[in-house]
């Protein structure tokens, strides 16, 4: 599970209201109207800018925003290496049991396709095509929260004018509602601009950060199998065949997918070094 998103936000609010506003101030900060004008005002944009199909799927971002690191590289590289030892010893068709166990669908359409002895490039074409589909499909769910992020400081600023035209609109120097007034009046149609930030730089804002995140990540687990599928058609080494996958990542990453013996042998001898 990653608390992270959790974690920025909790830090974020109580930097905001106990450091930066404090609880006996509190009051001054809240407004109905104002609340109304930004949230209401950004829902309503997005509502205009997107269809319901892809508004509905917005609560399923939380479930990928906490999920953590869905994807194993080290796991999926030794999967790969492994089919190659056996397409080596026991021709492509032999793929196929193997290809059953696999619960990624995905992966399970290319290990098929090279059962099949679909042309290399033709699996490349069929495998990258749906890669773009998703890219695609991500970058859309993407551009909504990247849409708030936008819209809720502009209404921010659609709130603050109202008050400001409100404000003077109602001023009267010589009687009631005259100079004095201009403080309260003024606090109140700047707070809108303070919920848009709030909403866009706290909220908004990382979870679009985050999403781009989780999308690279599947970006790079994906093409590592893409590379690793064609390889395995191409009767690679096994051997060579790990050394060229672990390049896509880290290179302490590497070397632990490379030899992961020698990274535990080095934890226990600095353990005993320490010791």
């Amino acid at each position: 599970m990653d608390i992270t998103s959790i974690l920025g936000l909790l830090i974020g609010t109580v930097l905001i209201v106990f450091v930066g506003i404090t609880p006996a101030k509190l009051g001054n900060f809240w407004d109905p109207e104002s609340i109304a004008i930004v949230l209401g005002g950004t829902i309503a944009a997005a509502i205009a800018s997107y269809p319901f199909g892809r508004l509905k799927t917005l609560l399923k971002h939380t479930k990928i925003l906490l999920q953590g690191k869905k994807y194993n590289i080290g796991e999926l590289v030794d999967t790969l290496v492994e089919m190659a030892q056996l397409a080596r010893q026991n021709g492509l068709l032999a793929l196929e049991e193997k290809a059953n166990e696999i619960d990624d669908l995905f992966f399970k359409q290319g290990i098929m396709l090279i059962v099949d002895a679909t042309e290399p490039e033709e699996v490349r074409i069929l495998l990258e095509s749906d890669v773009d589909a998703m890219l695609s499909r991500h970058e859309d769910c993407i551009g909504i929260y990247q849409t708030l992020e936008a819209r809720a400081p502009a209404f921010g600023m659609i709130g603050t004018l109202v008050g400001l035209v409100n404000m003077l609109k109602g001023m009267n120097l010589e009687g009631e509602g005259g100079a004095g007034d201009i403080g309260p009046a003024m606090a109140t149609a700047l707070i809108t601009t303070f919920y848009g930030c709030i909403l866009a730089h706290l909220i908004f804002g990382p979870i679009s950060n985050k999403l781009k995140v989780r999308n690279e990540e599947e970006l790079l687990y994906k093409t590592i199998m893409i590379e690793g599928i064609l390889a395995i058609q191409a009767g690679d080494n096994p051997k060579f065949l790990r050394e060229k996958l672990v390049t896509y990542v880290s290179q302490k990453e590497r070397q632990r997918l490379l030899d992961p013996d020698a990274v535990s042998k080095g934890k226990k001898g600095k353990e005993a070094a320490e010791e």
